[in-house]
């Protein structure tokens, strides 16, 4: 309740400041961005839990990507595609897709080997296995890597706003050109409060998915 009381108090915040629509807009590209790190970045975490060598092959890849500065992962978005919303999308996803790997990795690899052989003498195939067992147990370090992935999108915001992208990084941007600082601290704010509420309820689902196993 204090969660659900706390979120519309925060939807009531962004309402008062007139920055509903940079808002959704944020929430949207986030939205996208999580969805297309989820699926990618979890096959990528599945097939390296399942594969040494592709795990050792990917791993420098992720460190890379995990250290390069933000503003590098703006450019091959712009080399194949326009200034837009879909060059953002695509430098927030390079820099979040990290996280939804390296989770689901760990979190199928710290799987028991003595679980999965009763899967298997049991006469569940290893699809079968994958899906029933190894998934369904792994779900709070997934739960945890989604939220990894949220807060990397969240941070790379408002540097996709360099591309055009209208949302509360643009709204950052435009108080810093103006020297706003009432609209800069407000952007801030609203962005702070997206943050934590996308934080805070994947925090309390993972946590309840722990308790429940």
């Amino acid at each position: 309740m204090r969660l659900a009381l706390f979120t519309v108090l925060s939807f009531g915040f962004v309402l008062i400041t007139g920055l509903w629509v940079p808002f959704v807009k944020s929430l949207y590209l986030i939205i996208v961005a999580v969805v297309l790190c989820a699926s990618v970045g979890g096959l990528i975490g599945i097939i390296a839990a399942r594969n040494d060598r592709f795990s050792a092959l990917i791993r420098p890849i992720n460190d890379a990507l995990q250290t390069m500065p933000q503003f590098v992962f703006l450019i091959p978005a712009l080399m194949f595609f326009k200034v837009g919303e879909f060059s953002g999308l695509i430098a927030i996803s390079l820099y979040a897709v990290v996280p939804a790997i390296r989770y689901t990795e760990a979190g199928l690899r710290s799987v028991s080997t003595n679980l999965l052989e009763t899967a298997t003498q049991i006469g569940c195939t290893p699809l079968q296995s994958m899906l029933l067992v190894q998934l369904p147990t792994a779900r709070p370090a997934l739960l945890l890597g989604l939220n990894q992935v949220v807060m990397a999108a969240i941070t790379m915001l408002p540097v996709a706003a360099t591309v055009g992208t209208a949302e509360l990084g643009q709204q950052i941007y435009i108080a810093l050109g103006k020297a706003d600082a009432g609209l800069g601290i407000t952007a801030g704010l609203v962005f702070c409060l997206l943050a934590i509420n996308l934080d805070r309820i994947l925090r309390g689902v993972a946590e309840r998915l722990r308790g429940t196993h």
